[in-house]
């Protein structure tokens, strides 16, 4: 188990480039399984949760042929679908969260399709209902292993199109359904879809392959299926919440940072609910500027006077993910805010390691907790701690930089998975942090 030292309190300054997407690249990896011809992507953003994935798709026999730094060609022309059957698959399937959205493009191609219980964050129940439902309305029938938590889909005559009206508006739930209706018969519409970038990249990657879906970027989809798919060069966009969390870590160090090319306009309201935080930030181009806040950052209220509430919603709501870094970045400012994190019941339970580390937080319930903010005349101290989850852990990162002494941060696996070379990048910065 590898472990963070970070000496806090220092000053940062310089510019950063995101890495791109994790979100994204999970599901893009997973369309390759669509076609036998060549797939290059770029910009694959060089973190665990991505790598098991490519991993996991060598396995299924899909060629894989690295171009250089974050480019790789992918050939699935010779996938061995009985790998779907063996210990090895249910053992690695099972490590990641990722790999629930190879279901769908295997059954659209192969007819049928298996998954033991996907890994990922402890945040709390993430049901896959969604997902089974919408194979399920497509044709193909389902069973569940409930001894060894195995699930599977098979359509061996094929999937056919249908309306559908999804329970959730789940992101990784529309991109399955969506590459299992390309290939289907007929016209499939998809209402309460997701909408969020990453679902638009995944349909705009699909539609240069050849397939035929119309009402990217709304939650109505309509795709008429096609025969076959071809080949394509797809670009993964920058990492949303990576650029979150260099805002954050910026206003919680009083740093100045630029973030380089950030696609500005996939960032929904990202920025403005950083403004409400009171932190300053300057559209550059298609950078982002934060400059030094040597006088900390107000939190504003609502018109009316009421504390602000910060919450997640879908797609163009606020992404869940990055709630970890304005609760940790409200404890700094100048000010009340209401975090409420409807989508996971588990996502604020590491507050209480900020709170050993002198953050006034109180924490309402499972998904609510009210931060009020220091405002810089109480430094947070540092302190031993470990990372229970991707998003956590990189808030409790930002909390080391800007505490006073030495910390340490063990399990910082978790943070690998969703952030490329974190020690190596910050450093860069002028951060003192060592990975031992």
């Amino acid at each position: 188990m590898g472990t963070f030292k970070i000496e806090g309190g220092i000053r940062l300054k310089g510019e950063i480039s995101p890495q791109g997407a994790k979100n994204e690249a999970l599901q893009i990896l997973c369309a390759v399984l669509l076609t036998p011809e060549k797939v290059t992507i770029n910009n694959i953003p060089d973190i665990i949760d991505v790598n098991k994935l490519i991993t996991l798709l060598g396995n299924l026999g899909v060629k894989i042929q690295k171009n250089g730094p974050g480019s790789i060609t992918f050939q699935a022309d010779e996938v061995n679908v009985g790998y779907l059957e063996t210990e090895a698959f249910k053992k690695e399937g099972g490590s990641l969260r990722g790999s629930i959205m190879i279901v769908g493009p295997l059954l659209a191609r192969f007819g049928k399709g298996y998954i033991p219980k996907p890994g990922g964050d402890k945040i709390g129940r993430r049901r896959l209902d969604t997902h089974f439902e919408g194979f399920i309305n497509l044709g193909a029938a389902f069973r569940y292993n409930r001894e060894d938590h195995f699930y599977g889909v098979e359509a061996p005559n094929g999937l056919t199109g249908t309306y559908m009206l999804l329970d959730e508006a789940s992101v990784t739930g529309t991109a399955n359904i969506v590459m299992a209706a390309v290939l289907a018969k007929g016209t499939t519409t998809i209402y309460n879809a997701a909408c969020e970038p990453y679902l638009q990249q995944l349909c705009k990657m699909l539609k240069s392959m050849g397939a035929n879906i119309s009402g990217v970027g709304s939650n109505m989809l309509t795709i008429e299926g096609v025969a076959q798919l071809g080949g394509c060069d797809h670009r993964i966009l920058p990492d949303m919440i990576e650029i979150g969390s260099w805002i954050g870590l910026a206003a919680m160090t009083r740093s100045e940072i630029t973030i380089k090319n950030v696609s500005w306009d996939n960032l929904g309201v990202i920025p403005n609910t950083f403004r409400k935080l009171g932190i300053t930030l300057e559209r550059r181009g298609d950078d982002i500027y934060i400059p030094e806040h040597k006088d900390g950052y107000e939190i504003k209220t609502d018109i009316d006077g009421s504390i602000l509430t910060i919450a997640d919603a879908p797609w163009p709501g606020f992404t869940p993910d990055l709630l970890s870094i304005v609760l940790v970045v409200a404890t700094q400012a100048n000010g009340d805010v209401l975090i409420h994190q409807k989508m996971f019941e588990s996502r604020l339970f590491f507050v209480d390691k900020l709170i050993d580390m002198g953050a006034k937080i109180m924490l309402c319930d499972p998904h609510r907790a009210v931060v009020m903010g220091h405002n810089f005349k109480s430094q947070l101290k540092a302190t031993t701690m470990s990372s229970p989850d991707i998003r956590a852990g990189i808030s409790l990162l930002i909390a080391a930089l800007s505490a006073k002494g030495t910390s340490t941060i063990q399990n910082i696996e978790q943070i690998d998975r969703g952030y490329e070379r974190i020690d190596e990048r910050l450093r860069a910065l002028g951060a003192n942090i060592v990975r031992v």
